[in-house]
């Protein structure tokens, strides 16, 4: 697993793509349970190094319900984003993740990682990188048939502010997904701890 991290953090595949250059963000061990697998990192994270270190990253870690010391704790849970590195402005929003990350390193980290009890594919991206033909048409599709994919993996919108909207026109998602998904996070990790108590 050093090895693969130590490859990824000097990986310059696309440099040329990245308007602040390539800083690959991402956490992962290979005793972690749970992967999150998200877009790409915005500004802010390419600064601080932190992945999901922005107002995105609170909604996330309150629809978990999880602290952020175990948010972090990688031993618990790996961040691998789709792209590693910012990609740059767009029209509306920040571009899509680079389209090398995924194929080049995330079967590497994921064969490095036999504990994984669950991966969260959160946005589009990751969803249709990994569901392949299982992804509906839309997101909104996707998430509502979350349970098609489990056990294996929870489908979520982007936790971002700019979603509000999608949020308030979804009430579905607040009253029926979050509340099975907050039950299969505590599971997975309320066994590790109970293992080390014991």
């Amino acid at each position: 697993m050093k090895e693969v991290l130590k490859n990824i953090r000097k990986c310059e595949v696309c440099i040329s793509h990245l308007p602040l250059g390539p800083r690959p963000v991402l956490a992962a061990s290979c005793e972690s349970k749970i992967v999150i697998i998200g877009q790409a990192p915005g500004t802010k994270v390419h600064k601080t190094g932190i992945p999901w270190d922005d107002p995105s990253g609170k909604q996330l870690r309150k629809w978990l319900d999880i602290t952020d010391e175990t948010f972090y704790n990688e031993k618990e849970i790996a961040i691998v984003p789709m792209g590693f590195c910012y990609p740059g402005k767009g029209k509306s929003g920040d571009l899509p993740p680079r389209p090398e990350c995924a194929p080049l390193w995330h079967q590497q980290l994921l064969d490095k990682m036999p504990n994984v009890e669950l991966i969260i594919l959160i946005g589009m991206y990751a969803q249709k990188y990994y569901l392949k033909k299982d992804a509906k048409k839309t997101l909104t599709e996707t998430v509502k048939n979350y349970q098609e994919y489990l056990p294996n993996y929870f489908v979520l919108p982007h936790p971002s502010p700019r979603n509000r909207f999608w949020l308030t026109k979804n009430p579905w998602f607040d009253e029926d997904v979050l509340p099975v998904l907050k039950e299969r996070i505590e599971g997975i990790l309320s066994s590790t701890s109970s293992l080390e108590r014991g």
